[in-house]
């Protein structure tokens, strides 16, 4: 799950990361009194789940409270466009108006779990301000890593070996020292998948801030975070993806026009990769798990059918805990409520697949069986190229 800029820095000032003073507003005439209390000159940010927003004009420095205005009026309503949101943007719906701070320094900070370890691990680089993989390669070097236990927290060495990476001194390098600590015990204490603070910044009178701030959180574990949980935006989100995690369905939408519904992860992206070998497009990634009820399974395809890309579908079950025939009850089921006007394509195989196969082919849908999934993904490509 993710949460805006400024709901990122509440959490993280909770565990005495410093971070600027900063008002919300979703009305740009409430930018003035904003700016007043934040002392005049401000930044206007729109906050919208997307990285790159400065350079899609979404970030603006005002220096008066009428000029807030002006700026809050210009994003506002704006669609952004960035290398994250792809070409059709994100509505910007509401803005954080920041303290302007006297700048010296723009750094980078950041906090991953490395699999591969088993561990978070925390990253430095004296180059922040710019996105983090362009550095990684173009610089590995310049990336200094620290991984840490996160019912310990990061050690103090290690969070003077990133400081000394960063370069600071003097007050700074204690400031940068307890930052690093602050945000070690947030990004674990709220089950964080991501802490990225992007640019971290040293000012001119030797303070240490998150400029900016971006957290992700484990679906898994949000039963523990209620607060966190308040914070989702469901208008920054998919609405089909919205709509699929109603019912526990794993489902990421992508650009393709071949819709896949598969039980298990590993399965579903074989499927993908299969699709594009034969040179087709998969509109999206849905798992609809090992032990999917028929309801969930109806929700499945009707969701599949409700994205406007979908010219074809591709049904590839293995039955070993799901049967079979309960998810040929579910797509028949949602094919009687949905007109279905795209060709279907089924391969079923595992438990109960003979009476699976009875019912769809006994259920008067036009439905197109395959024997493998190979064959199965060449048909569904034949098929949506004959439409």
């Amino acid at each position: 799950m993710k949460v805006h800029e400024y709901q990122a820095k509440e959490i993280l000032a909770r565990y005495g990361v410093a971070v600027p003073r900063g008002i919300v507003v979703t009305e740009a005439e409430d930018a003035r009194k904003a700016a007043e209390e934040l002392g005049g000159r401000v930044v206007v940010k729109a906050q919208v789940h997307a990285g790159g927003r400065g350079k899609a004009g979404g970030v603006k420095l005002a220096g008066s409270p009428d000029e807030a205005v002006e700026v809050a009026r210009q994003i506002l309503g704006m669609r952004l466009v960035t290398k994250q949101t792809g070409a059709e943007g994100k509505l910007v719906r509401k803005v954080l108006i920041e303290e302007a701070l006297p700048i010296e320094r723009e750094l980078y900070l950041g906090i991953v779990l490395d699999r591969s370890e088993g561990f978070p691990v925390m990253m430095a680089s004296k180059f922040g301000g710019m996105e983090i993989e362009e550095v990684a390669a173009s610089n590995p070097d310049a990336l200094v890593k620290a991984y840490f236990d996160p019912d310990v927290g990061i050690h103090p060495f290690q969070a003077r070996k990133l400081a000394f990476a960063l370069e600071l001194e003097g007050d700074a390098f204690k400031a940068g020292t307890r930052f690093m600590a602050a945000l070690a015990r947030a990004y674990a204490d709220t089950d964080a998948s991501l802490a990225e603070i992007n640019p971290l910044i040293t000012t001119t009178d030797g303070r240490v801030i998150a400029l900016d701030a971006k957290m992700n959180f484990d679906d898994n574990a949000l039963y523990r975070h209620k607060d966190i949980v308040e914070m989702r935006d469901l208008d920054e989100e998919e609405p089909l993806e919205v709509e699929a995690s109603k019912y526990d369905l794993n489902y990421i939408k992508l650009d393709g026009n071949i819709g896949c519904m598969v039980n298990g992860a590993g399965l579903a992206m074989a499927t993908m990769d299969t699709i594009k070998l034969y040179g087709g497009d998969p509109a999206n990634f849905l798992d609809v798990g090992g032990g999917a009820s028929q309801e969930r399974v109806a929700a499945a395809f009707r969701i599949l059918l409700s994205d406007p890309n979908v010219e074809g579908v591709l049904i590839n079950i293995f039955g070993g805990i799901v049967r079979c025939d309960m998810i040929a009850r579910g797509v028949i089921e949602a094919a009687k409520e949905v007109e279905l006007k795209v060709p279907l394509v089924v391969r079923l195989e595992g438990t109960n697949v003979e009476e699976g196969r009875r019912l769809l082919g006994e259920s008067g849908l036009d439905l197109i069986v395959a024997e493998g999934m190979a064959d199965a993904a060449e048909k569904a490509v034949a098929a949506v190229a004959g439409k």
